[in-house]
């Protein structure tokens, strides 16, 4: 089981992690295809094979293959949207908010999930990507369509349990090789 090889390779140092990614993952409350799509969405995003490679396996035994691709396509957009968007913040001249972006970004009118999923999957990698204007559209569309805030503290806890888990597993990986 994936979770369970991350959980023995973190080292001693990090045993907070190792207990974080029992509770996010192992106790969530959200339902299987919400849970596992923003597990899938964040094992992409944290750019970490390892974590990606464990991973993937136990998502795609949780997801249907329309939510499965959905997860993978709210990933790579906002790994598209969130450098554009975050820059077009971080430029600070609100001229930039009235350009057309240009950006295609047909799967977002139709990702093969449903949208509250697909959001909360886009918002948790966001989250790992850090792009402030994306966090605040995409909870604002979550709160819309009426998902509690424990919903998206819940999938931002998984996206930052799991980045961490990437980094830190990664990290150790270059320093003993």
């Amino acid at each position: 089981m994936g979770l369970d090889v991350l959980k023995a390779e973190l080292p001693e140092f990090a045993k907070d992690l190792k207990l974080n990614l029992g509770s996010v993952i192992g106790n969530s409350k959200l339902p299987e295809q919400t849970l596992w799509g923003t597990v899938l969405a964040c094992a992409i995003a944290s750019r970490s094979p390892k974590v990606l490679r464990e991973l993937e396996p136990e998502a795609k035994g949780h997801l249907s293959e329309e939510a499965f691709t959905a997860a993978k396509a709210a990933a790579a957009i906002m790994a598209m949207n969130n450098v554009y968007y975050r820059a077009m913040h971080l430029i600070g001249d609100p001229e930039y908010g009235n350009l057309r972006a240009g950006l295609r970004m047909n799967v977002m009118a139709n990702p093969g999930a449903p949208k509250a999923d697909f959001e909360l999957w886009s918002l948790a990698v966001s989250a790992i990507n850090g792009c402030g204007r994306c966090l605040e559209s995409h909870e604002q569309v979550l709160r819309k369509e009426g998902v509690p805030r424990e919903t998206i503290q819940e999938a931002i806890k998984i996206a930052a349990v799991l980045n961490a888990v990437g980094v830190t597993l990664e990290s150790e990986g270059q320093l003993a090789g």
